[in-house]
Protein backbone atom coordinates (compact mmCIF):
# COMPACT_ATOMS: atom_id res chain seq x y z
CA UNK A 1 0.00 0.00 0.00
CA UNK A 2 2.76 2.33 0.63
CA UNK A 3 5.24 1.14 -1.82
CA UNK A 4 7.47 4.48 -2.91
CA UNK A 5 6.68 6.39 0.19
CA UNK A 6 9.11 7.22 2.46
CA UNK A 7 8.31 7.56 6.48
CA UNK A 8 10.59 9.06 8.62
CA UNK A 9 9.75 7.90 12.24
CA UNK A 10 11.72 9.98 15.46
CA UNK A 11 12.82 7.94 18.53
CA UNK A 12 12.28 4.34 16.82
CA UNK A 13 15.50 2.42 17.54
CA UNK A 14 12.97 0.77 20.06
CA UNK A 15 9.62 0.62 21.93
CA UNK A 16 6.59 2.81 20.42
CA UNK A 17 8.64 3.89 17.63
CA UNK A 18 10.12 0.96 16.32
CA UNK A 19 6.68 -1.07 16.17
CA UNK A 20 5.36 1.59 13.84
CA UNK A 21 8.82 1.88 11.49
CA UNK A 22 7.99 -2.36 10.99
CA UNK A 23 4.35 -1.54 10.71
CA UNK A 24 4.81 0.86 7.79
CA UNK A 25 7.63 -0.85 6.34
CA UNK A 26 5.47 -3.82 5.99
CA UNK A 27 3.42 -1.71 3.51
CA UNK A 28 6.08 -1.15 1.79
CA UNK A 29 7.75 2.80 3.17
CA UNK A 30 10.96 3.40 3.01
CA UNK A 31 12.13 4.00 6.59
CA UNK A 32 14.25 6.35 8.57
CA UNK A 33 14.68 5.85 11.68
CA UNK A 34 16.22 7.71 14.31
CA UNK A 35 17.03 7.32 18.39
CA UNK A 36 19.95 6.45 20.60
CA UNK A 37 21.19 3.29 21.57
CA UNK A 38 20.95 0.04 19.44
CA UNK A 39 21.09 0.84 15.68
CA UNK A 40 21.89 -2.23 13.65
CA UNK A 41 19.58 -4.25 15.62
CA UNK A 42 16.40 -2.06 15.32
CA UNK A 43 17.55 -1.34 11.86
CA UNK A 44 18.08 -5.20 11.02
CA UNK A 45 14.32 -5.74 12.30
CA UNK A 46 12.66 -3.22 9.86
CA UNK A 47 14.89 -4.15 6.78
CA UNK A 48 13.84 -7.75 7.26
CA UNK A 49 10.60 -6.36 6.24
CA UNK A 50 11.91 -5.65 2.96
CA UNK A 51 11.75 -1.81 3.42
CA UNK A 52 15.36 0.45 2.46
CA UNK A 53 16.23 1.92 6.02
CA UNK A 54 18.09 4.98 6.73
CA UNK A 55 18.89 6.24 10.37
CA UNK A 56 19.50 9.46 11.24
CA UNK A 57 21.05 10.30 14.77
CA UNK A 58 19.50 13.73 15.70
CA UNK A 59 18.82 14.65 19.04
CA UNK A 60 15.51 15.87 19.24
CA UNK A 61 16.19 18.91 21.26
CA UNK A 62 18.42 20.59 18.62
CA UNK A 63 16.73 22.13 16.12
CA UNK A 64 19.73 22.20 13.49
CA UNK A 65 19.89 17.84 14.14
CA UNK A 66 16.38 18.18 13.27
CA UNK A 67 17.09 20.39 9.99
CA UNK A 68 19.95 17.86 8.82
CA UNK A 69 17.67 15.00 9.60
CA UNK A 70 15.37 16.35 7.25
CA UNK A 71 17.62 17.21 4.65
CA UNK A 72 19.19 13.69 5.32
CA UNK A 73 15.93 12.07 4.65
CA UNK A 74 14.78 13.96 1.64
CA UNK A 75 18.30 13.47 -0.18
CA UNK A 76 18.46 9.52 1.02
CA UNK A 77 14.94 8.91 -0.56
CA UNK A 78 13.41 12.44 -2.36
CA UNK A 79 11.22 13.52 0.17
CA UNK A 80 9.28 12.47 3.40
CA UNK A 81 5.45 11.63 2.76
CA UNK A 82 5.10 9.84 6.08
CA UNK A 83 6.02 11.72 9.44
CA UNK A 84 5.73 10.20 12.66
CA UNK A 85 6.66 12.27 15.42
CA UNK A 86 7.24 10.19 18.21
CA UNK A 87 10.26 10.92 19.94
CA UNK A 88 9.66 11.55 24.11
CA UNK A 89 11.76 11.97 27.35
CA UNK A 90 9.76 11.29 30.84
CA UNK A 91 10.64 13.51 34.60
CA UNK A 92 8.41 12.74 37.59
CA UNK A 93 8.43 14.85 40.20
CA UNK A 94 6.05 17.82 41.41
CA UNK A 95 5.85 20.96 40.11
CA UNK A 96 7.56 22.77 42.72
CA UNK A 97 10.20 20.51 42.91
CA UNK A 98 10.84 20.05 38.98
CA UNK A 99 14.19 20.73 37.46
CA UNK A 100 13.84 24.17 35.17
CA UNK A 101 16.50 21.67 33.01
CA UNK A 102 14.47 19.11 32.85
CA UNK A 103 11.58 20.88 32.38
CA UNK A 104 12.98 22.06 28.87
CA UNK A 105 14.43 19.29 28.05
CA UNK A 106 10.84 17.62 28.10
CA UNK A 107 8.99 20.75 26.32
CA UNK A 108 11.82 20.27 23.81
CA UNK A 109 12.07 16.81 23.00
CA UNK A 110 8.13 15.95 23.25
CA UNK A 111 6.69 19.03 21.64
CA UNK A 112 8.93 21.38 19.85
CA UNK A 113 10.85 18.59 17.76
CA UNK A 114 7.77 17.49 16.12
CA UNK A 115 6.90 21.30 15.34
CA UNK A 116 10.09 21.95 13.61
CA UNK A 117 9.97 18.45 12.27
CA UNK A 118 6.01 19.39 10.52
CA UNK A 119 6.83 22.67 10.04
CA UNK A 120 10.39 21.11 7.61
CA UNK A 121 8.22 18.27 6.00
CA UNK A 122 4.98 20.40 4.98
CA UNK A 123 5.89 21.91 2.02
CA UNK A 124 7.58 18.61 -0.02
CA UNK A 125 3.93 17.35 1.29
CA UNK A 126 1.76 19.78 0.17
CA UNK A 127 3.82 20.03 -3.63
CA UNK A 128 3.33 16.38 -3.87
CA UNK A 129 0.67 14.61 -6.08
CA UNK A 130 1.25 17.36 -8.77
CA UNK A 131 0.10 20.08 -6.37
CA UNK A 132 -3.01 18.48 -4.42
CA UNK A 133 -0.42 17.31 -2.40
CA UNK A 134 -0.05 13.86 0.19
CA UNK A 135 1.64 13.40 3.53
CA UNK A 136 1.04 12.29 6.31
CA UNK A 137 1.59 13.48 9.99
CA UNK A 138 1.35 11.49 13.00
CA UNK A 139 1.56 12.52 16.44
CA UNK A 140 2.42 10.32 19.36
CA UNK A 141 0.86 11.97 22.04
CA UNK A 142 -0.37 9.97 24.99
CA UNK A 143 -3.30 9.48 27.09
CA UNK A 144 -1.76 12.32 28.81
CA UNK A 145 -2.80 14.40 25.79
CA UNK A 146 -6.45 14.12 27.26
CA UNK A 147 -6.24 13.77 30.75
CA UNK A 148 -3.33 14.68 33.73
CA UNK A 149 -1.85 12.59 36.33
CA UNK A 150 0.13 13.95 38.98
CA UNK A 151 3.73 14.63 39.16
CA UNK A 152 4.02 14.71 35.39
CA UNK A 153 3.62 18.59 34.70
CA UNK A 154 6.08 18.65 31.51
CA UNK A 155 5.15 15.57 30.33
CA UNK A 156 1.69 16.11 30.39
CA UNK A 157 2.03 19.73 29.20
CA UNK A 158 3.82 18.79 26.57
CA UNK A 159 1.56 16.34 25.04
CA UNK A 160 -1.89 18.35 25.68
CA UNK A 161 0.31 20.63 23.16
CA UNK A 162 1.15 17.72 21.05
CA UNK A 163 -2.73 17.32 20.59
CA UNK A 164 -3.62 20.90 19.97
CA UNK A 165 -0.48 21.65 17.22
CA UNK A 166 -2.14 18.04 15.57
CA UNK A 167 -5.41 20.54 15.64
CA UNK A 168 -3.91 23.14 14.42
CA UNK A 169 -2.02 21.77 11.49
CA UNK A 170 -5.02 19.35 10.55
CA UNK A 171 -7.26 22.43 10.12
CA UNK A 172 -4.53 24.69 8.14
CA UNK A 173 -4.14 21.89 5.32
CA UNK A 174 -7.74 20.64 5.60
CA UNK A 175 -8.20 21.49 1.70
CA UNK A 176 -5.58 19.24 0.64
CA UNK A 177 -4.29 15.66 0.55
CA UNK A 178 -2.32 16.02 3.82
CA UNK A 179 -3.68 15.10 6.90
CA UNK A 180 -2.01 15.53 11.01
CA UNK A 181 -3.44 12.66 13.45
CA UNK A 182 -2.91 11.97 17.47
CA UNK A 183 -2.40 8.14 18.61
CA UNK A 184 -2.89 8.85 22.18
CA UNK A 185 -1.75 5.53 23.96
CA UNK A 186 -2.44 4.16 27.79
CA UNK A 187 0.73 2.01 29.20
CA UNK A 188 2.42 0.63 26.45
CA UNK A 189 4.83 -2.30 27.86
CA UNK A 190 8.13 -0.47 26.37
CA UNK A 191 11.39 -1.00 27.44
CA UNK A 192 10.49 2.79 29.84
CA UNK A 193 7.62 1.18 31.65
CA UNK A 194 9.30 -2.26 32.02
CA UNK A 195 11.78 -0.43 34.18
CA UNK A 196 8.42 1.57 36.12
CA UNK A 197 6.94 -1.77 36.48
CA UNK A 198 10.34 -3.02 38.00
CA UNK A 199 10.75 -0.45 40.07
CA UNK A 200 7.24 -0.63 41.60
CA UNK A 201 7.97 -4.42 42.36
CA UNK A 202 10.93 -3.73 44.08
CA UNK A 203 9.81 -1.05 46.20
CA UNK A 204 6.53 -3.12 47.66
CA UNK A 205 9.03 -6.36 47.82
CA UNK A 206 6.05 -7.86 45.18
CA UNK A 207 6.54 -9.94 42.14
CA UNK A 208 6.72 -8.73 38.46
CA UNK A 209 3.17 -9.84 38.15
CA UNK A 210 1.55 -8.22 41.25
CA UNK A 211 3.42 -4.96 39.96
CA UNK A 212 2.07 -5.04 36.45
CA UNK A 213 -1.22 -5.31 37.89
CA UNK A 214 -0.50 -2.63 40.30
CA UNK A 215 0.33 -0.20 37.72
CA UNK A 216 -2.68 -0.91 35.13
CA UNK A 217 -5.14 -1.38 37.70
CA UNK A 218 -4.51 2.35 38.78
CA UNK A 219 -5.48 3.56 35.45
CA UNK A 220 -6.58 0.97 32.52
CA UNK A 221 -9.56 -0.44 33.37
CA UNK A 222 -8.87 -3.07 30.51
CA UNK A 223 -5.68 -4.35 32.75
CA UNK A 224 -3.86 -5.03 29.20
CA UNK A 225 -0.80 -3.34 28.00
CA UNK A 226 -1.15 -1.51 24.26
CA UNK A 227 1.46 -3.57 22.24
CA UNK A 228 3.80 -1.21 20.05
CA UNK A 229 1.85 -3.59 16.94
CA UNK A 230 -1.21 -2.15 17.72
CA UNK A 231 0.00 1.19 17.11
CA UNK A 232 1.53 0.39 14.19
CA UNK A 233 -1.77 -1.24 12.78
CA UNK A 234 -3.48 2.47 13.81
CA UNK A 235 -0.58 4.30 11.75
CA UNK A 236 -1.08 2.11 8.49
CA UNK A 237 -4.62 2.80 8.88
CA UNK A 238 -3.84 6.33 9.38
CA UNK A 239 -1.98 6.23 6.24
CA UNK A 240 -4.61 3.81 3.75
CA UNK A 241 -7.01 5.33 1.30
CA UNK A 242 -9.71 4.86 4.96
CA UNK A 243 -8.24 7.82 6.75
CA UNK A 244 -8.50 10.16 3.73
CA UNK A 245 -11.17 12.13 5.74
CA UNK A 246 -9.56 11.65 8.94
CA UNK A 247 -8.24 15.00 10.39
CA UNK A 248 -7.26 16.53 13.43
CA UNK A 249 -8.35 13.56 15.70
CA UNK A 250 -6.45 12.45 18.77
CA UNK A 251 -7.20 8.40 18.98
CA UNK A 252 -6.66 7.07 22.31
CA UNK A 253 -6.25 3.68 22.59
CA UNK A 254 -5.65 3.35 26.16
CA UNK A 255 -7.90 0.31 27.70
CA UNK A 256 -10.73 2.88 28.53
CA UNK A 257 -8.59 5.33 30.59
CA UNK A 258 -9.64 8.32 29.22
CA UNK A 259 -13.61 6.97 29.03
CA UNK A 260 -13.47 6.88 33.43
Amino acid sequence: MLKGKTALVTGSTSGIGLGIAKALAAQGANIVINGFGDVDGPKAEVEALGARVAYHGADMSKVSDIEDMMRYAAAQFGQVDILVNNAGIQHVARVENFPVERWDAVIAINLSSAFHATRLALPAMLAADGGKGWGRIINVASVHGLVGSAEKSAYVAAKHGIVGLTKVTALENATTGVTCNAICPGWVLTPLVQKQVDAKAAAGNISNEAATKQLLGEKEPSMQFTTPEELGALAVFFCSPAGNNVRGVAWNMDGGWAAQ
